[in-house]
């Protein structure tokens, strides 16, 4: 699968099959995440895989009940290590890092015929309880993972024309 035809095919997942995620495509997904770019080289992340039921059920409380923690296969904790760590340019690193980690793994999920979804609305604190992360570390995102059940629907994207601008800033 061509890179162009990954972003345009991914959509947000949250219904799945009830069919285990073969190690060899699990592998491939947190490979791309590896492999993703961070600040200063510093890869300033860990990745917490959880398959178990009883795990997802608790990091599905910590979301308020969103059932694709429970229904998909597996679920990956995105950890910071350096939260505090601030760029030259003022930004923190953590969550642009993460993002491009995160994204890679989005898109390497679709090229093996997996789904995501990635999931922002959850309580650090529940989350962190349920897959034992010190109090020091920042969880980015949780995703959810594996075969999709439907293929979820198309969202409307704004006009190019409405994001882009060139050489100056146009509101």
């Amino acid at each position: 699968m061509e890179v162009m035809e990954a972003i345009e095919t991914r959509k947000s997942i949250r219904s799945y099959e009830d069919k285990p995620v073969p190690v060899e495509k699990l592998n491939k997904v947190l490979e791309a995440a590896r492999l993703s770019p961070s600040a200063s080289n510093r890869q300033p992340r860990r990745f917490v895989v959880v398959r178990d039921s009883g795990i997802r059920a608790r990091l599905a409380e910590a979301t308020g009940g969103q059932t694709s923690i429970t229904e998909a296969p597996v679920v990956i904790v995105a950890v910071a290590t350096m939260p505090d760590y601030i760029m030259r340019c003022e930004v923190p690193s953590y969550p642009v890092d993460m993002a491009i980690a995160i994204d890679h793994m989005t898109l390497a999920a679709v090229d093996e015929g997996l789904g995501t979804c990635w999931i922002g609305s959850f309580s650090q604190q529940k989350a962190k309880e349920a897959v034992g992360i010190p109090g020091k570390y920042k969880i980015v995102a949780l995703l959810s993972l594996g075969f999709p059940r439907t293929l979820g629907n198309p969202k409307a994207r704004k006009t190019f024309e409405e994001l882009v601008c060139y050489e100056t800033f146009k509101e």
